[in-house]
């Protein structure tokens, strides 16, 4: 329990700055609001009108996101195993070019959806 000690003193030192600057902002910042401010913002972008439920979606956001899961998960494994790419061998070269392969296959299906390309 000893070795965990720094690490909670640190995340109770965090918690408590997070909530001093939230708790100090407010009081003292200024609160003057307007409609510019209390306006969603997007990008410079005059935001487009939303129904009341909220809107559909449209299919690019989600291409966007999956290729963004794609390039995380790959990071994910990649780094571990060129880390200790001399200790897994064979076995390991044969694993990762399966798990290549299937991350090709996920590229090349963002590719045929258009989710690499840019408007």
């Amino acid at each position: 329990m000893n070795a965990y000690v720094p690490i909670l003193v640190l995340g109770g030192i965090a918690l408590a700055f997070a909530i001093f600057s939230v708790a100090v902002a407010s009081i003292a910042g200024p609160s003057r609001y307007n409609r510019a401010k209390l306006d969603a913002y997007e990008c410079g972008i005059d935001p487009t009108p939303q129904p009341v439920g909220g809107g559909r979606f449209p299919v690019k956001y989600y291409l966007t996101a999956m290729l963004f899961i794609i390039f995380d998960i790959e990071i994910v494994f990649l780094y571990p195993w060129a880390v200790h790419f001399d200790a897994l061998g064979v076995f390991g070269l044969a694993a990762m070019a399966l798990f290549m392969f299937n991350v090709f296959v996920a590229y090349a299906y963002e590719w045929k959806r258009g989710g690499l390309t840019w408007d």
